[in-house]
C-alpha cells in the first residue's frame, strides 16, 4: 500500500506540469496581457501609465511619464514597447519565460503581483484565512448534515418524513447561494428589518483588544450568515446522494442475508451497509472542498465584503495579473491532488478491503 501513495505523489509532479502547461498556452494567447493593456493606457491616456510601472517595481517608470504621454498621440517608439514588455516579463521567449516560472514555483517563489506591489505569495497568504473559514466549515456542515439526513431518509424512504424533507431539500436547491446570501442581508444584517449579524468582514475592528472567548465568539458571528448561504444551497444534492447509495445498497442480497440471520436494521445499516455506501460520498470530497474553498464562494465573498481568494483570482483574471493566475492555479491544482491522495487513504480506512495496489 505504501508503493501505491509513493507512486501517487509521483504522479503529482507531471499532473501539475499539465495542467500548468496548459494554462501557460491559454493564458498566453488570450489577448489583452498586461503589455497590451499598458501600451493602450498610454496611447489613449485613460489610465496613469506611472502606477503600472511603479506596481512592477520599476523605480525609473514615474520620470518617464511625461515622455510616454507626449508620444501617446504620435505612436510609441520600438524602444519604450521593448521596455514594457521587460518590466512583465515579456522580453524573453515563452518556454523561457514558462522553464523559469515552474523552476520558481518548485521553490514556491509565486514572484509580484502585476498591479499591487506586493509578492503574490503574501496576497495569497492575506487572503488564505477567508477562504479556509468558510471552505472548512461550509464543508464540514454539509457533510455533517446530509450524511445523517440521508441515512434517515434512506431508512424511511417513502414515508411522510421522507416527502416532507424531499420537498425542502429541492426548495433550497434551487434557490441561489448568491440570492440567499442577499435575502439574509436583507433579513438579518440590518437591510430592512433587523439587524443581529454584522454586515461586513471577518472579525470586528476591535477584535484585536478582545478575549480568546470573546475573539471565538466575534468570529463565529461574523460567520453565521456567509456560512448559511454556502450551506443551505450546498448539502441538498450531497444528500440525495446519500440517500440513493444507501437504498441501492440496502437492496443487495447480502443486506438480504443479513436480515434473515435476523440482525436489527440499525446493525445492517450502519455496520454492513454503511461502509459500502459511503464509498460513493466520499469521493466527492475533494471536488466539493475545492468547489467551496475556490469558486462556489465568490459571490458570497463579493455580497459579505470577505475579501478571499476567490475573489483574488476572478480580479487577477479580469486584469490578467499573470503571476496571481498562475500561483493561484498551482496551488489550487497542487491541494487537489493531496485532497485525492487523503480520500484515497480514507476510503480504504473506510472498507480495508479495498487494494489500491493489485487494482493497479
Amino acid at each position: 500500500m505504501s508503493w501505491y501513495f509513493l507512486r501517487r505523489i509521483l504522479l503529482m509532479i507531471p499532473t501539475l506540469l499539465g495542467i500548468m502547461v496548459v494554462n501557460f498556452v491559454i493564458i498566453q494567447a488570450a489577448p489583452g496581457g498586461p503589455v497590451d493593456r499598458t501600451l493602450a493606457a498610454i496611447k489613449g491616456q485613460s489610465l496613469d501609465p506611472t502606477a503600472r510601472f511603479t506596481a512592477s517595481g520599476d523605480a525609473t517608470a514615474a520620470s518617464s511619464n511625461n515622455m510616454m504621454q507626449s508620444r501617446a498621440n504620435r505612436g510609441l517608439s520600438p524602444e519604450l514597447v521593448e521596455r514594457i514588455k521587460k518590466i512583465y516579463g515579456f522580453d524573453e521567449p515563452p518556454f523561457t519565460r514558462f522553464i523559469k516560472m515552474i523552476v520558481n514555483y518548485l521553490q514556491f517563489d509565486f514572484g509580484k503581483s502585476f498591479y499591487s506591489d506586493r509578492t503574490v505569495i503574501g496576497l495569497i497568504l492575506d487572503k488564505l484565512p477567508v477562504s479556509l473559514s468558510l471552505g472548512l466549515w461550509s464543508t464540514l456542515l454539509i457533510y455533517g448534515i446530509s450524511i445523517p439526513l440521508g441515512i434517515a431518509k434512506a431508512a424511511r424512504s417513502g414515508s411522510k418524513f421522507d416527502l416532507v424533507t424531499s420537498t425542502i431539500l429541492i426548495i433550497f436547491y434551487a434557490i441561489p447561494g448568491f440570492l440567499l446570501a442577499i435575502m439574509l442581508v436583507i433579513l438579518f444584517a440590518g437591510g430592512s428589518y433587523w439587524s443581529f449579524f454584522p454586515l461586513r468582514g471577518l472579525v470586528s475592528s476591535n477584535w484585536a483588544e478582545l478575549g480568546l472567548w470573546a475573539r471565538m465568539g466575534d468570529y463565529l458571528w461574523h460567520m453565521v450568515l456567509p456560512i448559511t448561504a454556502l450551506v443551505v444551497g450546498g448539502f441538498a444534492s450531497l444528500t440525495f446522494l446519500t440517500k440513493n447509495s444507501f437504498i441501492d445498497e440496502m437492496g443487495k442480497l447480502y443486506v438480504t442475508t443479513a436480515r434473515a440471520k435476523g440482525l436489527s436494521e440499525g446493525r445492517i445499516l450502519y455496520r454492513h451497509v454503511f461502509r459500502n455506501a459511503m464509498l460513493l460520498v466520499i469521493s466527492g470530497f475533494p471536488a466539493a472542498l475545492i468547489g467551496i474553498l475556490f469558486t462556489g464562494a465568490l459571490l458570497v465573498e463579493v455580497i459579505f465584503s470577505l475579501d478571499g481568494l476567490g475573489l483574488l483570482g476572478f480580479e487577477a483574471a479580469v486584469n490578467r495579473d499573470f503571476p496571481v493566475i498562475f500561483a493561484s492555479v498551482y496551488i489550487f491544482s497542487l491541494m487537489g491532488l493531496i485532497l485525492n491522495l487523503l480520500t484515497d487513504f480514507v476510503t480504504m480506512l473506510v472498507d480495508p478491503r479495498i487494494d489500491y495496489l493489485k487494482r493497479g
